[in-house]
């Protein structure tokens, strides 16, 4: 893989799985936790999180096989769900389909069950994460390649976990306009993201419509 496409899969992951986007999030399911147990939560976000990562990544490609789906196919599904998560952060919204509904958010907050659900599934490995994961995964020229894009989500997950780790103090510096201002940022990197997913797949299933 050229440097050029590590810098831009280290922003679509970036975008997806924002540790500063997602902090808010995280805290406000904490509400009442110590810091202790807001620690030990975000070690096990990550532990859960790398889990799945690594499962999708290397097992990714022969699940959608299984189900007789092309990764082209999932490149246009894929691109839909992260334009459709982009368009959410656009407006200043969390997409439910991505940080779970109000009702799933309200679950009782018993540490496992709440660091697996929702804060791992589907807020941080979401629709988008497992898309673009699968769709990475099908450009990749062996486990180099694989490897190299582990190396990428390590990056992330590092970030995730010291974010997270350290989310009383980062709530101290992290202004309502600062979220937003990301929130809006990586929203606008995203859905150009998705809409060049979207054609890349159309260009392949439909060659003669496209051109």
């Amino acid at each position: 893989m050229t440097s050029f496409t590590i810098v831009k899969m280290f922003g679509v992951f970036f975008a997806i799985m924002n540790p500063f986007v997602n902090l808010p999030i995280f805290l406000s399911l904490t509400d009442g936790f110590g810091v202790a147990e807001r620690k030990l939560l975000a070690i096990k976000v990550v532990l859960f999180s790398s889990v799945m990562c690594l499962v999708i990544l290397f097992g990714g490609q022969a699940i959608i096989s299984f189900f007789g789906i092309s990764v082209d196919d999932f490149r246009i599904a894929g691109g839909a769900v992260l334009a459709h998560i982009a368009w959410s952060m656009l407006n200043g919204d969390d997409a439910a389909s991505h940080h779970g509904s109000d009702q799933e958010r309200g679950n009782p907050k018993v540490l496992s069950a709440l660091a697996f659900y929702p804060l791992t599934f589907p807020m941080i490995v979401g629709p988008g994460t497992i898309a673009t994961l699968i769709i990475y995964s099908g450009k990749a020229s062996g486990l180099a390649g694989l490897g190299t894009i582990a190396a990428v989500l390590a990056v992330i997950l590092v970030l995730l976990l010291v974010v997270f780790y350290s989310a009383s103090l980062f709530s101290a510096f992290m202004t309502q306009t600062m979220r937003i201002i990301t929130m809006r940022l990586m929203g606008m990197i995203l859905l150009a993201i998705a809409v060049e997913m979207i054609i890349s797949g159309l260009k392949t299933l439909l060659p003669g419509l496209l051109g």
